[in-house]
């Protein structure tokens, strides 16, 4: 059978949206889930990093959303800021035809900018738990509409120490609701919690083929320390040559020092690590996900659902010291049914890591030995020639759909009593334009930002200025932001 969204029963925008973004047929996680959570059943999910987790929850949600209720009606829970703010652009580009409007808010960003903002109509809010709970406790963030709680990465909630905050939110939300929790390991204490705040939650375990045998080659080198390490790290990647690769490092200092040594050598690298301000983390993700250079050297907070096309290589500078977290390490490659290479150098006090990795992970991991001195030498052609050479640029997933979208700004709002339905009312009454072309309408006190979507945004500036909003004569211009 020829598997398609449309045997979901969909809403049209929503097909539409995912035909733009080259969904083209569902992935074994999202044929699982997405009829399972529009039938609106309590739902555990089991399923590795990179399966198509997100828009098997972003899916659903933004069909079940009712446009007009302008309180959230669905909290989505994560662990990383990073994956908060992906969350939302897969959500927004995923419900961009039905105009839903989804909200991210996590810490290092004003408090105050995220209150207005959760002031405005706001379908679907995305969050870390410590701000979430944050708005919760100040009332900034209204939940008595609430009818969906996603708990995304579970078990990285664990590890990161904040399953307590993700009680005290739970304890805070409408008892009638779906919830649904997306996890890649089950330990115990994600089983509890799921016992106790889900009702007959359908457990669906999606078998994680591929994820050590068929399409990542798994191999380690033995090394020493300091210097000598890092030159086989260069040997290595001088050998292997790759697109995009992660370099994972245990702590932010390593991350620093690797990063310094490796630009120093020429190479074009990133780097990333939850000492860095927030706005930093954002531009080095975004670029390294446009291709703007080919390696990143990261600590975990990369590791964790975070969707770039075409890693071929994952290297384990340091191995991570918990077998899960390999597994989701080695998860940034191997994505969207392409093939990866995961390679992690090892010392003689941490083989007791290598044997639990191999046991976690059912496979026997093959040992190398370090690249001779020809084949580097042989390699060293090709490889300057690549880094000279800029990677191709990747277009961003929703950069199709957003050329049709024009953002215009209007010097009205709230405190001209105008409402969304004023401005669709009016902009619909343009020839040639009709309300599918109208895209999410961002009311603010004094403006209001609409995005007009199918090419029509210049039609309708030059159309607006002469006509009235509600009677009010409103200056419309294209959004500078």
């Amino acid at each position: 059978m020829n598997r398609t969204f449309q045997q979901f029963n969909l809403g049209e925008d929503i097909v539409k949206a995912l035909k733009s973004l080259n969904y083209l047929k569902p992935t074994n996680v999202q044929e699982e889930v997405i009829p399972k959570a529009l039938a609106k059943s309590d739902i555990i999910v089991k399923s590795q990093t990179g399966s198509g987790k997100t828009a098997a929850f972003a899916v659903p949600l933004c069909d079940l959303v009712h446009w007009e209720e302008n309180k959230p009606q669905a909290l989505v829970l994560t662990p990383t800021r990073e994956l908060a703010a992906q969350v939302k652009d897969d959500i927004t580009n995923i419900g961009r035809y039905k105009r839903v409007k989804a909200t991210a808010i996590y810490g290092k960003q004003s408090f105050q900018r995220q209150k207005l903002e959760l002031k405005q109509k706001s379908h679907i809010v995305v969050g870390t738990p410590g701000r979430v709970l944050d708005h919760l406790e100040k009332g900034t963030l209204d939940v008595s509409r609430l009818e969906y709680l996603v708990i995304d990465e579970a078990d990285e909630m664990l590890n990161m120490g904040f399953i307590d905050q993700v009680e005290a939110i739970i304890q805070m939300l409408p008892k009638s609701r779906v919830t649904m929790l997306f996890s890649a390991t089950m330990p115990e204490d994600i089983k509890q919690l799921s016992n106790q705040y889900m009702t007959n939650p359908v457990f669906i375990e999606i078998e994680s083929g591929g994820l050590t045998t068929d399409r990542i080659e798994h191999i380690w080198y033995e090394v020493g320390e300091g210097e000598k390490k890092f030159l086989l790290l260069k040997d290595i990647t001088v050998v292997e040559n790759p697109d995009s690769c992660i370099v994972f490092c245990a702590t932010q200092e390593e991350v620093d020092k690797v990063h310094r040594n490796l630009h120093r050598a020429g190479y074009p690298c990133g780097k990333l690590h939850g000492g860095l301000v927030q706005e930093d983390r954002f531009s080095v993700m975004n670029a390294f996900k446009r291709g703007e250079f080919r390696y990143l050297i990261a600590t975990d907070v990369a590791s964790r659902g975070i969707d770039i096309e075409d890693i071929s290589l994952v290297i384990n500078y340091d191995i991570p010291s918990d077998k899960e977290r390999y597994v989701h390490r080695i998860g940034r490659t191997a994505r969207a049914g392409k093939s990866g290479k995961a390679i992690t150098l090892i010392s003689t006090s941490e083989y007791h890591h290598l044997e639990e990795i191999e046991d976690f992970i059912g496979i026997k991991i093959s040992r190398a030995e370090a690249p001779k001195r020809e084949a580097v030498a042989r390699a060293e052609t090709s490889f300057l020639v690549k880094m000279e050479n800029r990677p191709t640029k990747k277009e961003d997933k929703g950069a199709k759909l957003a050329r049709n979208i024009m953002k215009l700004y209007f010097n009205g709002g709230k405190k001209k009593k105008i409402r969304a339905v004023d401005f669709v009312g009016t902009i619909c009454q343009i020839d040639g334009v009709s309300s599918e072309d109208i895209g999410i309408i961002t009311i603010q006190e004094n403006h209001t930002y609409v995005d007009i979507l199918n090419g029509k945004g210049s039609l309708v500036i030059t159309e607006m200025k002469n006509r009235t909003v509600k009677g009010k004569q409103l200056k419309v211009h294209e959004a500078r932001n």
